[in-house]
């Protein structure tokens, strides 16, 4: 029976729920639309399959050679087909149906982890077509990305892209901490080939779910692709400090701070080699803490201050685990590197989805592909190279300071990515009046 006047105890209900709800990730862009909930689950499924052969080729390189830089060379080999890709497939993401894009791109990248998995059956697999496909990899997935980025804003209300990132940020994680994690083990007691195997059902489950995917075609009057268009694109990047701002932070950081391809030399130093698949899977694991709390990020306005925090806190705790004695040490740094990167992560993918018109939506996402996935690939490089001439902790903790120092340089040259305001920014403004006057889902 319910007592006459105010509920106490129903209040307190209410108040403990929106407490909750301020906390817990935003999941409104799970619920406004079928096919955000498809990309959900295809990404899931992908990332898990890909965490799984990305921790397993860099391992059987090392058994192949027991070089560090034999496994940074991988950086390098992957370089040149994501840029070449990334702005080709960011102008194409532009002219044709996105959907299309995805669905052929993944169905390459399920051929080359067959690949894989028939060299390591092999007698005596072989060391080339490693890296050839990791070459081919990257040039797939430099088409593909743009594509995918691009929909984004496509399919998801304008004041729910922040949760948006924040739920693409946790099916990330969630590959990120059980493909690595599980990949170790995988590889220790059943071999590369198991692993691969798992790569190559991951990749036929996704495609079977781009298959139900709607048509994305390009906007009314799109060009074909062209060097012209990338080039529109790339000025208009250019004539933007707040997308400049993002790029640069971000690359930096990457370079300077990004050392997964030397984790198994400081596992090996640590006499920690159990570990090793803790160690890739623990930036992972707070990522994806931050992501559970990322229901406050909802209400953040200052993107820009989020991009540079977090680059900074990714930065200091990679000094920091290269600077620790201790493999838990080590593991907790690692976690902490990984919140940061999320901060940071989040604050570029609102800014970018917030302010890009969707008529260079996918040259601008082809940028995007460069800024975070070329920067990994040269931090691979210098990380390799660093740890073979000066050892593997000083290619940790040098490049982490460094990392700090030029995040610091470039938000003194860049200081309207601090001063950028969801609420304020022109771009921003612009975007949203575009989404809000068209039906949902349709492209502005």
């Amino acid at each position: 029976m319910r007592c006459p006047g105010p509920d106490v105890h129903g209040r307190w209900h209410l108040v403990s729920t929106s407490r909750w709800a301020a906390i817990l990730p935003d999941f409104a862009p799970f619920r406004s639309g079928r096919e955000f909930r498809l990309l959900f689950y295809q990404g899931t499924v992908t990332y898990f399959g890909s965490f799984m052969a990305m921790i397993a080729l860099p391992l059987q390189i090392k058994h192949l050679t027991d070089s560090p830089l034999a496994v940074g060379a991988m950086g390098a080999v992957e370089l040149v087909p994501l840029v070449v890709f990334g702005l080709y497939g960011g102008a194409l993401a532009d002219a044709v149906d996105r959907r299309r894009m995805i669905l052929l791109t993944e169905a390459g990248l399920g051929v080359l982890a067959l690949v894989l998995l028939v060299n390591a059956l092999l007698p005596d697999p072989l060391l080339w077509p490693l890296y050839v496909v990791a070459a081919g990899v990257s040039a797939l997935s430099g088409l593909q990305r743009p594509a995918l980025d691009s929909l984004m804003a496509r399919i998801v209300p304008h004041d729910q892209l922040t949760a948006a990132a924040a739920l693409n940020g946790l099916r990330y994680q969630f590959g990120a901490i059980a493909g690595p994690a599980l990949a170790g083990v995988v590889v220790a007691f059943a071999g590369h080939a198991a692993a691969y195997s798992v790569t190559v059902l991951g990749f036929l489950a996704s495609v079977l779910l781009c298959l139900r995917l709607s048509p994305a075609p390009p906007v009314k009057g799109a060009e074909r692709p062209s060097l012209r268009g990338i080039a529109e694109g790339a000025r208009y990047a250019w004539s933007r400090p707040v997308l400049l701002g993002t790029y640069a932070v971000d690359l930096a950081a990457m370079f300077f701070a990004f050392p997964n391809a030397i984790y198994p030399f400081l596992a090996d130093e640590l006499d920690a080699v159990w570990a090793l698949g803790l160690m890739y899977a623990a930036g992972a694991v707070g990522s994806l803490v931050l992501g559970m709390t990322s229901g406050w990020m909802s209400r953040i306005r200052r993107h820009g201050l989020l991009v540079v925090f977090g680059a900074a806190v990714w930065g200091l705790a990679v000094a920091g685990a290269g600077a620790s004695s201790g493999i838990w040490l080590v593991l907790l740094c690692l976690a902490v590197a990984g919140a940061g990167d999320m901060v940071s992560g989040l604050g570029r993918a609102t800014i970018w989805n917030q302010t890009i018109p969707e008529e260079l939506r996918g040259r601008l996402a082809g940028i995007e592909v460069l800024s975070y996935s070329v920067g990994p690939q040269l931090g691979q490089v210098r990380a390799g190279t660093m740890a073979g001439w000066t050892g593997t902790r000083s290619a940790f903790w040098g490049g982490g300071l460094a990392c700090v120092a030029s995040v610091a340089v470039l938000a003194a040259l860049l200081p309207k990515l601090i001063s950028y305001d969801a609420d304020t920014d022109e771009d921003a403004l612009r975007r949203r009046a575009a989404r809000e006057a068209e039906p949902s889902g349709a492209p502005v």
